[in-house]
């Protein structure tokens, strides 16, 4: 592909209408705030989550906006959940033209604290998934003129917090396989982009950073207008990563 002489056509809000994505974590936070914004934008959509119960729910509550919603329910700890959620993705909507890992598990301890098999699940969860659930998604997005995958990192993708080692580490090697798998698909047309915000005000935080209880911090509603951003303004200027940061805080650090 000659990507100096593609036109590329820039989006509108409803030009997802047709378009079928995957979200992993997608019943509650900020996976379900994205899977929300898709799906009002006309996206057909696969929604992952550990817990079927909150992922019926879920279904029900985004069918309501006229799209077609499959659940995925999957542990994506176990290494072969996703290679199957890709499967049944592809079997029901017969494609794929978004990925969205977003999914994503902290147990904040000193490192000293820390047990072998904590920090083989946050791992699991938080970088050998999305690397799995790439490598089985891509044959599909290439037959995509619409290919994106966005991977939701962190601020400790590229800092380091107190009793988060493990999380730390997960979200720096998924920082260093986005910037890997996004110059190895660029001839192939796929777009890969990572979002790395700090406090979000989601259940995650409040267990991670119990000291921001008080503090104002982005919605998933925030993150998820930013993902709609990346998706509907596929122009000629391509963003590869953002970083976010809550108002109050200082810039730049």
């Amino acid at each position: 592909m000659n990507h100096l002489k593609a036109q590329v056509k820039r989006c509108s809000k409803g030009d997802l209408e047709g378009k079928t994505a995957l979200i992993t974590g997608a019943s509650r936070g900020i996976g379900y705030a994205i899977a929300t914004c898709l799906a009002q934008n006309g996206a057909d959509i696969a929604v992952n989550s550990s817990s079927a119960e909150s992922l019926r729910n879920a279904v029900k509550d985004l069918s309501s906006y006229g799209v077609e919603v499959f659940a995925c329910p999957a542990d994506l700890s176990d290494v072969q959940a996703p290679a199957k959620v890709i499967q049944d993705t592809i079997a029901h909507f017969g494609k794929l033209d978004i990925l969205i890992n977003n999914a994503g598990i902290a147990i904040p301890k000193p490192l000293a604290d820390t047990s072998a098999e904590e920090w083989d699940k946050q791992m699991a969860i938080n970088a050998r998934a999305p690397f799995l659930l790439c490598r089985e998604a891509i044959p599909h997005l290439k037959k995509s003129d619409h290919a994106t995958i966005i991977n939701i990192s962190s601020v400790v993708g590229y800092k380091g917090y107190v009793k988060q080692a493990a999380y730390t580490a997960s979200k720096h090697a998924l920082m260093g396989m986005t910037k890997v798998l996004a110059q190895e698909v660029f001839d192939d047309g796929i777009r890969v982009h990572i979002i790395a915000p700090g406090g979000v005000a989601t259940e995650m935080v409040v267990k991670t950073r119990p000291d921001l209880a008080s503090v104002a911090m982005p919605t998933p509603r925030d993150i998820a207008d930013i993902v709609m951003f990346l998706l509907t303004h596929r122009c000629n200027a391509v963003i590869d990563e953002i970083n976010i940061r809550r108002s109050s805080n200082s810039p730049w650090k």
